[in-house]
């Protein structure tokens, strides 16, 4: 899935601060969201995707982020959902858990997606605390009122740190998305990562035309979910 110079990209990234351009992360309650948002106390049921760069579009117009995208295919597919964008670069599954509830307090999602994990493993981080930031942001969404439908998106790890690793890794995501009743999105980069014309020069980061790949590979599996919320 991931070609050679990419995994060399990823050797290199992994010495800064991983998908944030050099940034470190935000703190919990700043909403450094990249993608243009219907303003709170919409009537569409939201949809809101906790993430990374990836998903706040870093070196991207907020208009090009893929979550930007995917709310362009909804409309176009005649769905009304309002799709809210809550990346934030350089953030590990720690980061995504110790914001989450100002998020989920304040959108009061229909859909909940997390997209998560990426610099947990650029920076080497243990699979197992991987799992428990998961587990622990998923449970707190679902116990909101009324409990959203959950979303995981499955990510990659760097295949620098070694098979087991790579394999411990790929594993906490359909693990935890089995545990916790999410819809587990397969890696919504394949056909994108590693392909030096669909990636920023830090061969990390989407290019527009490689984040519109991206949501059209995440629509994929996300169009019967939220096609089966708007007649729930």
């Amino acid at each position: 899935m991931m070609q050679a110079k990419y995994s060399r990209t990823l050797l290199f990234v992994s010495l800064l601060t991983a998908c944030g351009g050099g940034k470190g992360e935000s703190t919990p309650s700043g909403d450094t969201s990249r993608a243009a948002r219907t303003p709170t106390g919409g009537t569409e049921p939201t949809v809101l995707i906790v993430g990374t760069s990836l998903t706040a579009g870093y070196g991207l117009d907020p208009s090009q982020a893929w979550p930007a995208v995917l709310q362009r295919i909804i409309d176009s597919a005649g769905l009304s959902l309002r799709v809210v964008n809550a990346g934030v670069s350089g953030e590990t599954s720690a980061g995504a858990l110790r914001r989450v509830d100002w998020l989920l307090q304040r959108e009061r999602p229909a859909v909940f997606m997390l997209e998560t994990g990426g610099n947990d493993g650029l920076r080497g981080q243990n699979p197992d605390s991987l799992k428990a930031n998961i587990l622990a942001i998923l449970e707190r969404a679902h116990r909101l009122q009324p409990s959203p439908r959950l979303v995981l998106f499955a990510m990659e790890a760097p295949p620098n740190l070694g098979d087991e690793y790579t394999r411990r890794f790929r594993a906490v995501y359909p693990d935890a998305a089995k545990a916790a009743g999410a819809t587990l999105v397969p890696f919504f980069l394949a056909d994108v990562a590693g392909v030096d014309s669909l990636n920023q020069p830090d061969g990390i980061h989407p290019t527009a035309r490689g984040a519109r790949l991206a949501a059209g590979n995440a629509w994929k599996a996300l169009e019967p979910l939220l096609r089966q919320e708007l007649v729930r």
